[in-house]
């Protein structure tokens, strides 16, 4: 019954972090974000696990996390550095509709990659189309297509 508790308790605290902290959508997640769900996953381990026996001692790592969470959310909405730092900067894939070869092998994106993208978001297949390809921050690529 113990076990049963600990887990309530642990699942109504992170329920509440993430409610404090703002969790964006799955789509949205940073890199931070999954060092964030990991640490606490770590956290909670040890309290479910009864390494560290004490609630106190995870309520406390949970509201440390929460604090340094939220600052960094607001560094980087006061500092363009602190945001690039973070979160890092889009690349440029696709410039005039010219491949930019040397940034696919640094970001390691493939051509195939930059089709597929412009296959879903503009039901575009063909390179003609194309005008410009974005690596965003998270991950997605954006596609933007020749005016036709």
């Amino acid at each position: 019954m113990e076990s049963v508790i600990s887990g309530a308790a642990i699942y109504l605290s992170v329920m509440v972090f993430t409610r404090i902290t703002g969790r964006r959508t799955l789509a949205q997640t940073t890199v931070f974000d999954i060092v964030l769900l990991l640490l606490l996953a770590e956290a909670a381990q040890g309290f479910l696990l009864r390494d560290d026996p004490s609630f106190t001692n995870f309520a406390i790592v949970l509201a440390t996390f929460g604090v340094i969470d939220v600052a960094m959310s607001y560094l980087k909405l006061n500092s363009q550095f602190a945001q690039a730092l973070i979160d890092g900067a889009p690349t440029v894939l696709m410039r005039d509709g010219q491949v930019l070869e040397d940034r696919l092998r640094r970001v390691r994106v493939t051509k195939d990659d930059i089709i597929e993208a412009a296959r879903m978001q503009h039901g575009v297949a063909s390179w003609d189309e194309i005008d410009a390809a974005v690596l965003e921050t998270g991950g997605g690529i954006t596609i933007i297509c020749k005016r036709r």
